[in-house]
């Protein structure tokens, strides 16, 4: 049998397409809804209830949340079916998302940590971050500037991160009460919004949300493994990735934690990392990252790891979602930075993807050594490990500005 007669997994339509949960649809309701439409509806498309997302960021903007159904039908077949009832102001699939990465201060002194070298560092390389040259200038971050990883979780006490990692003042650890009162129980270090609790490292699959938050702010000068663009930072974790990847349904929470973190606590979050992409076009989720750039939140968002066969591509041509959203419409500017990657002689690495008009700049995302669980270092190659030098730069730029 050839390739093309084969069927396709469930929850992808083409065999390079963009994959969402089957069963699942995400739902807008209108605010005008009446019981009938609602009972119509759901009898139409055989939905059932599996959760209803109103986050307090959704809250705050006025919006009724989103609604996660089931569903025994094809999802497109339904898509098609519901998509103009007038109970909806939009109906999609359940997106699932992915990582960007692939496996490939002693790592600093001895050549590894190319990616924070600058053209006066030593070692020096004109194709690093450059963040070793403002750290000569005694510019290292400030732990009063917060980043959000949305990502898997992080080893919050790596040696390496531990000084940089957020603890929730208003919460007590593992006593099951909701003690701020900001509707999230025993979120000390952040939110797995995953599982739904506080729980925000499982050291068998954490390593990518671990490796990207140790770029962005391992310690330094403190003799051991690697540094961050910041050694000194606050990272805060938002959870939704697991061995399988994420949804759409988790990623707006994790993401909506953070915009209410800065909204009702005041906690200086200047931006989101976020690693990982994969999805089609997702009204959904560009509504959670709209929210945070309204609170002059940035979204730095990796510009994807090429095709089936790892070959970068224009997503001028073919967008890649998160990277290719644009906020300008709901917040006045666009928040959306997309980062390719490149190797340590400047060049493109040949998985990254490009656009001319759709991404905005290159990092170092070849060979970079960072943070991993159970305490350790790996080097990873990919948009991923590219996208929180970028991060790291405007924490480090926001520390002093």
């Amino acid at each position: 049998m050839s390739s093309h007669a084969q069927a396709l997994p469930p929850g992808q339509d083409k065999s390079d397409g963009p994959r969402y949960r089957p069963g699942e649809l995400l739902i807008q309701f209108k605010k005008d809804i009446t019981d009938a439409q609602l009972a119509d509806l759901f009898q139409r498309g055989g939905l059932r209830l599996r959760k209803h997302i109103q986050t307090a960021a959704m809250k705050w903007n006025g919006q009724l949340g989103i609604t996660l159904t089931a569903t025994p039908l094809p999802v497109e077949e339904t898509i098609q079916m519901l998509r103009n009832h007038p109970a909806i102001e939009f109906v999609q699939p359940n997106w699932i998302y992915t990582h960007q990465a692939v496996s490939d201060d002693p790592f600093y002194t001895d050549g590894s940590l190319w990616g924070m070298y600058g053209d006066a560092t030593s070692p020096a390389n004109q194709y690093g971050s450059q963040a070793g040259e403002p750290w000569a200038a005694g510019y290292t971050g400030s732990r009063d500037v917060y980043i959000g990883v949305i990502d898997e979780g992080i080893q919050f006490d790596h040696p390496d991160l531990e000084a940089n990692i957020w603890t929730n003042p208003g919460e007590i650890p593992g006593n099951g009460i909701d003690d701020d009162g900001n509707g999230y129980v025993d979120d000390v270090h952040g939110w797995n919004a995953l599982n739904d609790n506080g729980n925000i490292y499982d050291p068998a699959n954490d390593d990518h949300g671990t490796h990207v938050a140790g770029t962005i702010g391992a310690a330094g000068q403190n003799g051991l493994g690697v540094a961050g663009v910041n050694w000194n930072v606050t990272i805060i974790s938002g959870k939704f990735l697991g061995p399988n990847g994420g949804t759409t349904a988790d990623a707006i929470q994790a993401i909506d934690y953070m915009t209410d973190l800065k909204i009702k606590k005041g906690v200086n979050i200047v931006a989101l990392n976020n690693s990982w992409g994969g999805g089609g076009y997702d009204p959904a989720l560009l509504g959670a990252i709209a929210r945070a750039a309204q609170q002059q939140i940035l979204f730095v968002a990796a510009a994807g790891n090429g095709n089936f066969f790892g070959i970068g591509y224009n997503t001028d041509n073919s967008p890649f979602y998160p990277a290719c959203y644009n906020t300008t419409t709901a917040a006045g500017y666009d928040s959306v930075i997309s980062v390719a990657a490149i190797d340590k002689n400047g060049a493109k690495a040949g998985f990254s993807n490009y656009g001319a008009n759709t991404v905005d700049l290159g990092a170092p995302g070849v060979a970079v050594w960072s943070t991993v669980p159970n305490g350790s270092y790996a080097s990873y190659s990919g948009t991923s490990m590219a996208t929180p030098h970028v991060t790291g730069a405007i924490a480090l730029y926001a520390s002093s500005h």
